[in-house]
């Protein structure tokens, strides 16, 4: 068994683990990454549609790495099942930088009534709403911190519901937008409403070794190979193994960590690929696993002192698992509705559309019986994915499927006569009983590991939220001139955006971790993914997670010297 120490061994390399490891490389410190997925250049992504979304390329094998799920049947009984030969599964970006390698790069901030959710709008019947046990205030330092070390192209306008800013903008100016963003802005205003330009992730300039975006028009689901879009491994990793202190240990799969009897970590077990065993020796444990996996991890590593689980001696971990509601909605532009430049500058490739509404932010509604805490509505084009598109045509109007020519014509027609734009609303899943993390009895991984189970319910006041908005989005569809407008609400949750399982609070008997993210029961345990948020916001969570794992990396800086 091979053994190496460290300062700072960091389990999980992305949105939560990039800060930890640039701050305290950039300071003197030693720190090992250990990341369960293979270590993916730049060079190494294209725009292959079936390497990145039609085969899963970048998450782990499921006959590898199975998952229990478990939801309510249509009776109302909970149902569980192996996704070992597919279906829904909650893995992300398995490889060094995690998923934010393939994010879409939305960075919204939250807002100040995000972090009181409580006290501000009262408890709701079937919810754990708990208030965030540090405000706005102390976190906006890091947001503002994220924008410049990582790099947000945006433009900041006023408006009722803009969050404080010690900033005036954004350090890069917004990127190229089609022609489609300024009608959006002439139908918001025509409805009496303010659609604002939304900051993103992706660069408009060059920055350092960084190229610019050049508007493949592919980022969700794809990596960038331009080094635009602000991926941990590229903004924050990159710089940390510049210092030569940082080391990475790809393939290495965190299973169990080992405590003194005395409320401290010693050590880091791990497996590789070919499940040889390896540890870890270190001052300081950080996991940053995301949410999902985080929670497994401390659940494995029980001992007698923790017979729960790592940090588990209120219950606590696992619990209150988040995701984001909302809804999806679209519409479609046909050429035969617009005159001819009109339509070659929608059909215009690449561009973004980068547009929100956040009017409603709060919900000030009767049908609320008061004020409400509300959502965002971002739109964006349909995903460039062909493959996927021209499944979608393969039916007729009476759903007969299509053959040969007729097929051509559909196929012809829906690529250079229409074109779809979508929105998205986010807003808050509320924690409940009835969404957590635990690990299955029976189903194990490759390494003969436990595996995580996931039961998930959504609360039915996050579907109101979520078609209250998407009607709103509808109207602005309909003044722009699009036909066929639908939208949907679900409840199914977004495996890409889940928080929530280790959330921190000032009073141990209620949450894992305290107001710092340390363990309120070890002493020199962190967590700085997602897992921290006892509720999660109206938008996608990646800029908080960046921003306050930057606060956590202050607080062990200080901690260290």
């Amino acid at each position: 068994m091979k053994n190496n120490s460290f300062d700072i061994c960091i389990i999980g390399s992305g949105a939560g683990a990039g800060p930890i490891a640039f701050e305290l490389t950039k300071a003197g410190f030693s720190v090992v990454i250990l990341e369960k997925g293979p270590w993916i250049k730049t060079s190494q992504f294209t725009k292959d549609e079936i390497v990145a979304t039609r085969r899963d390329s970048y998450i782990p094998s499921l006959h590898d790495e199975p998952q229990v799920i478990e939801w309510k049947d249509k009776n109302g009984n909970f149902v569980s099942k192996s996704n070992i030969h597919g279906g829904m599964n909650f893995w992300n970006g398995s490889c060094v930088g995690g998923s934010s390698n393939f994010m879409s790069a939305f960075f919204h901030r939250l807002k100040p009534n995000d972090f009181k959710l409580l006290s501000q709008y009262g408890e709701i019947q079937g919810a754990n709403i708990a208030d965030w046990p540090i405000t706005y205030e102390e976190l906006e330092p890091y947001y503002s911190k994220v924008e410049s070390v990582v790099g947000i192209s945006g433009k900041v306008i006023k408006h009722s519901t803009l969050e404080p800013r010690s900033t005036e903008d954004f350090p890069y100016p917004p990127l190229s937008e089609n022609i489609v963003s300024h009608w959006i802005d002439k139908a918001t205003e025509t409805l009496g409403y303010l659609s604002v330009p939304i900051p993103r992730g992706i660069l408009s300039l060059p920055k350092e070794q960084r190229n610019a975006c050049y508007y493949s028009g592919y980022c969700g689901s794809y990596g960038c190979s331009s080094d635009a879009k602000a991926s941990s491994r590229v903004t924050l990793l990159n710089k940390a193994l510049e210092t030569k202190n940082c080391t990475i240990i790809p393939m290495a799969k965190a299973y169990h960590l080992e405590t003194n009897g005395k409320g401290k970590v010693i050590k880091a077990y791990y497996h590789d690929f070919e499940k040889n065993i390896f540890s870890i020796d270190a001052k300081i444990f950080v996991i940053a696993a995301q949410a999902i996996e985080t929670s497994r991890l401390l659940l494995l590593s029980k001992n007698k002192e923790f017979p729960n689980g790592l940090a588990n001696n209120s219950g606590n971990v696992g619990k209150n698992l988040l995701f984001s509601a909302g809804a999806l909605g679209s519409g479609y532009f046909f050429k035969s509705d617009f005159s001819e430049e009109d339509f070659k500058n929608i059909m215009i490739p690449g561009l973004f559309v980068n547009r929100a509404i956040q009017n409603w932010y709060e919900i000030d509604d009767n049908s609320f019986n008061g004020k409400a805490k509300g959502g965002s509505i971002d739109f964006l084009w349909e995903h460039s994915n062909p493959i996927r598109k021209a499944i979608k045509q393969k039916w007729d109007e009476e759903g007969q499927l299509l053959y040969g020519s007729e097929f051509k014509k559909k196929l012809f027609s829906y690529f250079t006569e229409t074109r779809k734009l979508t929105f998205e609303v986010f807003n808050d899943w509320l924690p409940n009983d009835n969404c957590f993390v635990s690990l299955d009895p029976k189903v194990i991984d490759k390494w003969g590991v436990p595996v995580a189970k996931i039961r998930f319910q959504n609360h039915k006041h996050d579907l109101k939220v979520g078609a209250f908005l998407a009607k709103k989005a509808e109207e602005v569809l309909k003044i722009m001139g699009a036909k066929n407008i639908s939208s949907e609400t679900s409840s199914s949750p977004p495996a890409n955006l889940q928080a929530g399982g280790c959330r921190f609070g000032n009073d141990a008997k209620t949450s894992v971790l305290n107001k710092n993210c340390r363990a309120h029961e070890v002493e020199n345990l962190y967590i700085s993914d997602g897992s921290f948020m006892p509720t999660g916001g109206s938008v996608p969570y990646t800029w908080t997670i960046y921003a306050n794992s930057f606060r956590v990396a202050d607080k062990i800086l200080e901690r260290l010297k």
